[in-house]
């Protein structure tokens, strides 16, 4: 393993990174929004940068990539505390590697922001803040099937799928909601104001996501390898079908009961 990898290196790395994410499904020019695991690809020169940029390549300059920067384990009742600038996230190493790359944008919402960069970042982002949930109307979660958008799953269980939440929204399953809980939360550019956003609760059950793969075709749901990870890319559009469909007939399809929890 290099310590301390060349240019070269890691150049050949985010070339095979982008040719394997197309060879798998990936739409160069399009939008997704990616879950991510970096110690599922084995060793990566350069490390999370390295993964990112390979996203980008493959994207291409027309595309738009996203990211959820989750900040639940830092910002809740307890802690009601959010500033968008400097608040990390608490899902892993590329997403928090992504909040903080020059450039990158960030929703505004305590617990449930979206990181993003690209030509549909700014339409994509800019109103999270208009919702009182997490994953409401004008969220990202909410927009993405919207403009064609797909769901990466880079190497983690398409069982972490924040997605899922803004569907939750829509059909408001039993276990969905807990309180209202007020925010401070501080803007771009310092200024702090309150926020009201109702949490989720998913107290009783584990999150069950993964069961919308089954519930996909070929058409919407490839799967092959980036590095040595297993990746999922699912079509936006068709797993919201699929999924709103699977709650109407059973709104505890994607749950199982489990002891008291918090779900993300």
């Amino acid at each position: 393993m290099a310590l301390n990898p060349t240019a070269d290196e890691i150049q050949a790395t985010v070339d095979r990174i982008a040719v394997d994410l197309c060879a798998v499904g990936l739409r160069p020019g399009g939008v997704v929004m990616v879950h991510s695991s970096l110690s599922s690809l084995g060793y990566i020169a350069g490390g999370a940068e390295t993964v990112i940029r390979g996203l980008l390549q493959a994207l291409g300059p027309a595309g738009t990539l996203l990211m959820p920067a989750l900040s639940y384990s830092y910002v809740h009742a307890d802690s009601p505390y959010f500033d968008v600038r400097i608040t990390p996230s608490n899902v892993g190493v590329i997403p928090e590697t992504f909040r903080t790359r020059p450039g990158t944008r960030r929703s505004i919402c305590p617990t449930h922001s979206v990181c993003g960069v690209g030509p549909l970042a700014g339409a994509l982002l800019g109103g999270h803040d208009l919702d009182d949930t997490p994953c409401g109307k004008h969220s990202p979660y909410r927009l993405l099937p919207d403009c064609a958008g797909q769901v990466v799953f880079l190497g983690c269980n398409p069982r972490r799928n924040t997605s899922m939440h803004s569907v939750e929204e829509v059909v408001v399953p039993p276990y969905l909601w807990g309180r209202m809980l007020s925010y401070e939360v501080t803007l771009p550019d310092g200024v702090c104001r309150t926020q009201l956003c109702r949490s989720h609760d998913f107290a009783g059950y584990a999150q069950r996501y993964e069961r919308v793969v089954d519930l996909l075709d070929d058409t919407s749901h490839h799967s092959g390898l980036v590095m040595a990870a297993l990746v999922h890319i699912l079509d936006a559009k068709a797993m919201w079908q699929a999924a709103l469909d699977a709650y109407r007939r059973n709104p505890l399809y994607f749950v199982e009961p489990r002891g008291p929890g918090i779900g993300d």
